[in-house]
């Protein structure tokens, strides 16, 4: 199954080779991102090994608008009745599903090569509606507290989330950790990707999990940081 623990209630679902994050506080569950369409059922088993029931599911929160995130949102809202929550800058990507805007491949020849292979703005995906709209700053009283960070450039309504008092970082696609930590395969804006980038490095944690890529489970801050300072001094 693909299910993997992370930290103490916290598990990373690989949903068609994008990752979600299913939390668990007390009785109720919250799940990160939604993977790419048909997908919804990995969910649904996962909340079934931690002896929960779909209806278990109060909380579907969105790092962004991008198909292999929120692909199996409709599906699961279907299944589950969860609340769903997004950035405003993206609502209309889920309201329609799709087109989306364009996106530029990152530096790198295998960021063309994924980009050319996976980017498609056109691709449709079944529409579903935001229950809430989240915002920089704040903390969501969901799973213990989840604070937002919005981090845009990849896309311009990402957001990072904060969960447990600094325990784990859900980044989005501000990194993908698939061959070592790097840039994510485009994006719509680099310089603000950048900044985003920094952004995170300026924050502490201590496990970190990205769209795409395995989870960093010990000094993850430090990861970051270091991977901050070598693009810095690369782009020098």
């Amino acid at each position: 199954m693909s299910m993997k623990k992370i930290t103490e209630n916290a598990w990373l679902l690989a949903l068609g080779n994008a990752n979600a994050v299913l939390l668990c506080h007390g009785e109720e569950l919250a799940l990160i991102d939604a993977g790419f369409p048909g997908k919804a059922q990995i969910v649904l088993d996962a909340i079934a090994t931690l002896g929960k029931r779909p209806s278990d599911l109060k909380h579907l929160v969105f790092t962004h608008g991008h198909p292999d995130h929120i692909g199996s949102a409709a599906a699961l809202v279907r299944a589950t009745g969860a609340r769903t929550y997004m950035h405003e800058a993206n609502a209309p990507l889920a309201r329609t599903g799709g087109p989306f805007r364009p996106m530029t491949a990152a530096p790198g020849l295998m960021h063309k090569i994924m980009h050319r292979v996976v980017w498609n703005p056109n691709e449709q995906m079944e529409p579903f509606e935001i229950d809430q709209f989240i915002a920089d700053g704040e903390t969501l009283p969901i799973a213990g507290g989840l604070r937002v960070i919005h981090v845009p450039g990849h896309d311009a309504g990402q957001v990072a989330l904060v969960w447990q008092n600094s325990r784990l970082l859900i980044g989005g696609d501000v990194f993908m950790n698939i061959f070592g930590l790097a840039d994510p395969v485009g994006f719509e804006d680099e310089a603000e990707g950048r900044r985003s980038q920094e952004k995170l490095a300026g924050l502490q944690f201590d496990a970190a999990v990205f769209g795409h890529g395995a989870a960093i489970t010990s000094r993850a801050t430090e990861r970051v940081q270091r991977k901050v300072r070598s693009m810095a001094r690369a782009a020098a």
